[in-house]
């Protein structure tokens, strides 16, 4: 899939609005009941860019931005302001946030993963910021470069030889993380007449699923 490893302008990424989307199929019956079935297993992100455009520069790097990646054609990394570290917004990661995995003495590389919420299925993180990452076993933390390496293309931790995992070493980490984005639109409409008056356009962005 055609992706580019760079960020969505972060200081327009700190004012967009948008969240979590599901997809549920909704069935009524002739007695009034309904029936409702999970289409996703995972929610799918979507957001609008549009509001975080505040003067004639942001609009200027927002284009640029929007024509290097040739519209919808290339993804990129997306910073959510409200849903980008392995713990609450407003907290410092830790290393020990999230359990990664469970060591077997063999077992050399991990991936990232965050907790999505009671009886969900774990988030797989693909896009770990880099110089972040942490990582623990045992709860002793261990030294990046020295006892792991951190793939920020795909959120996978591998361990070096000789820090290897032992059996039943619980892993953990803590990590700030990107997603997988794309524009949802191939044409940007900008008026700026309007804009100076305050008509702010929608520049719809949608999470990638790779």
């Amino acid at each position: 899939m055609a992706f580019h490893e760079v960020d969505f302008p972060l200081a327009l990424s700190r004012r967009v609005s948008g969240g979590p989307e599901r997809r549920t199929e909704i069935v009524a019956l002739i007695s009034g009941h309904e029936e409702r079935n999970q289409l996703w297993a995972d929610s799918r992100r979507r957001y609008d860019a549009g509001t975080g455009l505040r003067a004639l520069d942001d609009i200027h790097t927002l284009v640029a931005f929007f024509e290097a990646r040739r519209g919808r054609l290339f993804g990129f990394r997306f910073r959510d302001p409200l849903d980008h570290k392995s713990c609450p917004a407003a907290q410092s990661p830790s290393a020990l946030d999230q359990v990664i995995g469970t060591g077997d003495g063999v077992a050399a590389s991990f991936q990232l993963v965050k907790a999505a919420g009671e009886g969900l299925p774990m988030r797989t993180i693909l896009k770990p910021v880099e110089d972040t990452v942490t990582i623990a076993v045992n709860g002793t933390e261990q030294q990046i470069d020295t006892a792991f390496e951190v793939d920020t293309t795909s959120g996978l931790v591998t361990f070096l030889p000789g820090h290897v995992p032992p059996a039943d070493g619980l892993v953990t980490a803590g990590f700030e993380f990107d997603l997988p984005v794309r524009f949802d639109s191939d044409e940007l409409t900008i008026n700026l007449a309007a804009f100076g008056a305050g008509d702010i356009p929608s520049i719809p962005l949608i999470e990638l699923v790779l």
